[in-house]
């Protein structure tokens, strides 16, 4: 596969990851199967679909210690990418960005991952109640101290929570800024895909001007640019699309459009290319410094995924993917 480089330090990757949530935490319960799983990371590593994403908050710490079963045998082979600063309680998550935290952590997640180094070790939510230069520096310690490669930023979630008449990520740049006078940024994660493209207008130029990987974080939408899932259908309790307003029967019946484009672009490039091919060619498109990191549990998502990397877009169906109708039922 296709390597791409992440920040300053040019660390190598796959040019397609894998998300490891779905594994154990936030998608269908009853569908996650820790050997399963084990399959589809092995998978992943023999296409070289290098960098694993996960976090401690995943289960909690479940999907940590799955990933450790498979990095007990194949650390080499893999490019870890784990975050701190949430915590998960019965009904709620708070952010923890104090130091002496983030020092315990740390320690925990190599355990659990069976690991003497994480390769990029990711702050998931800023503490509102420390500055984040604090936090950050605690985390460049763990660098110093040859615990953590590299460090990475998660873009600031709620939409909701933003100032009146500020664009998506402007509160994620502010951090960036900050951050990055404490110690050097080598990677941002945040949502982009070809449903939720906000990423292109600010955050992703910031990464590029200053030699910052960019991970996208669900390029497939949560699974509905796969074209897989069907209006109405109803998931678990548990999943995260359950609440999300894009996932509403009426919501995926008015979006189908986005998913027939992509239909569109995969039949011109011959039988067995998917819309989820297209949707991630879209991503890796955007720039050599862009990551896709779908999330999936079978090995056979995680087959098709990476051969996505192989499939190049013609300057025509980028401008088709472009005129493709603006998602509805957003997080607005």
């Amino acid at each position: 596969m296709e390597r791409r480089t992440i920040g300053a330090t040019a660390l190598a990757v796959g040019a397609v990851g894998l998300g490891c949530m779905p594994m154990s935490w936030a998608y269908s319960a009853s569908r996650q199967r820790g050997d399963e799983s084990i399959r589809a990371v092995h998978r992943a590593l023999d296409l070289g679909v290098s960098l694993l994403d996960t976090a401690d908050m995943y289960g909690p710490f479940t999907n940590e210690l799955l990933l450790g079963r498979v990095l007990k045998e194949r650390r080499s082979d893999a490019f870890v990418s784990t975050k701190v600063g949430l915590l998960v309680g019965d009904q709620h998550i708070v952010a923890n960005g104090r130091p002496g935290y983030v020092r315990r952590a740390c320690d925990a997640s190599l355990r659990r991952l069976q690991t003497d180094v994480i390769d990029l070790y990711q702050l998931h939510r800023a503490d509102p109640e420390i500055p984040v230069e604090e936090t950050w520096g605690a985390m460049a310690e763990l660098v110093r101290a040859g615990k953590v490669r590299a460090l990475g930023l998660c873009a600031v979630g709620a939409r909701s929570a933003r100032r009146p008449g500020a664009r998506l990520h402007d509160a994620t740049v502010r951090q960036l800024e900050r951050v990055q006078q404490v110690f050097p940024v080598s990677a941002v994660e945040a949502e982009l895909s070809v449903w939720s493209p906000e990423a292109l207008r600010t955050l992703l130029p910031w990464c590029v001007s200053r030699g910052v990987g960019f991970l996208a974080a669900m390029p497939l939408g949560n699974g509905f640019l796969t074209g897989t899932l069907t209006p109405g259908q109803g998931f678990e309790p548990e999943d995260l699309r359950a609440r999300h307003p894009r996932f509403t029967a009426e919501m995926m019946a008015a979006n189908q459009p986005i998913v027939a484009g992509l239909r569109r672009i995969a039949a011109r490039h011959g039988d067995g290319v998917t819309p989820a091919q297209v949707a991630l060619a879209w991503v890796l498109a955007q720039g050599r410094h862009v990551v896709p990191v779908p999330g999936t549990k079978r090995d056979r998502w995680v087959t098709e995924n990476a051969g996505a990397a192989e499939l190049l877009l013609t300057e025509q169906d980028l401008a088709e993917v472009g005129r493709l109708p603006a998602a509805q039922g957003s997080w607005e």
